[in-house]
């Protein structure tokens, strides 16, 4: 079910709600409140360049841009319980987190999903912050 909706999401002609992008500044200020972080990049980006401490990992496309809606998101409910709880996508350069996080916003309809402004690249290494291995 979650695969359909997914696939005419990415490639349908429908209008996609707008979720929300957070400033580094901002996603500090969530992580001191406990605010989850769902790191949806592969195990080898995670291995280069680190994860922001206590985020989730949880891949969602594959090397080859491949991904199971189904398995993701049985992983994905056990992490966000509720759709109104809040909840910040980590990617490498927030592409990933776009196409995910609108998924989750529009067709799904989670009324708190984030993303961090540049992904961890940009919006986390390039200013000096720090990451875990």
């Amino acid at each position: 079910m979650y695969k359909t909706i997914f696939f005419i999401l990415l490639f349908g002609n429908i209008m996609l709600a707008d979720f929300k992008t957070m400033s580094t500044k901002d996603v500090q200020t969530e992580i001191s409140k406990g605010t989850i972080l769902i790191d949806i990049r592969r195990e080898d980006e995670w291995k280069k360049y680190g994860i922001i401490e206590n985020s989730h990992r949880l891949t969602f496309f594959d090397g080859y841009g491949k991904y199971d809606i189904n398995k993701w998101m049985e992983e994905f409910i056990k992490i966000v319980k509720t759709k109104d709880q809040k909840f910040i996508l980590v990617c490498a350069h927030a592409n990933r987190t776009k196409t995910v996080g609108e998924f989750l916003s529009t067709q799904l309809r989670y009324q708190n999903v984030y993303e961090l402004d540049g992904g961890i690249n940009y919006g986390w290494i390039d200013k000096g912050l720090k990451t875990i291995k």
